[in-house]
């Protein structure tokens, strides 16, 4: 079993940054593949990136790529995803999720456990 709790969300202007981190417990945290997904009102949940359980191997979604950074450190059972160059149709609640597995990690339905998700909001 492993609960999940996000943090660091809140409002920013368009082309701010926020950090926002998810504190796991549990010690088998390091056996997890970590994603981190957001749900805008009215749209699906959409993958945003994911890191593998030793942090070896990272996955972003197109739209972030190059402005976004996941990383874990499995002492701390954290995994942080830093969010640079926001725009306002990010805006969205941020989830955090553990997969057992290390397959098509990029699907929401592959994963086992969920945070509660923390409010973002970009504004123009």
């Amino acid at each position: 079993q492993v609960q999940l709790v996000e943090s660091g969300g809140g409002l920013v202007q368009a082309g701010g940054s926020l950090r926002l981190s998810c504190a796991a417990s549990g010690r088998t945290f390091s056996s997890y593949s970590m994603g981190w997904f957001r749900q805008a009102p009215g749209k699906e949940r959409e993958f945003v990136a994911a890191i593998s359980w030793s942090g070896g191997n990272t996955w972003y979604a197109d739209s972030v790529k190059g402005r976004f950074t996941i990383s874990r450190d499995n002492a701390k059972n954290t995994v942080v995803l830093q969010m640079n160059s926001l725009k306002p149709e990010e805006t969205a609640v941020y989830y955090c999720a553990a997969a057992s597995g290390f397959n098509d990690i990029t699907i929401a339905t592959m994963y086992d456990y969920w945070g509660q998700g923390t409010q973002v909001t970009v504004s123009s």
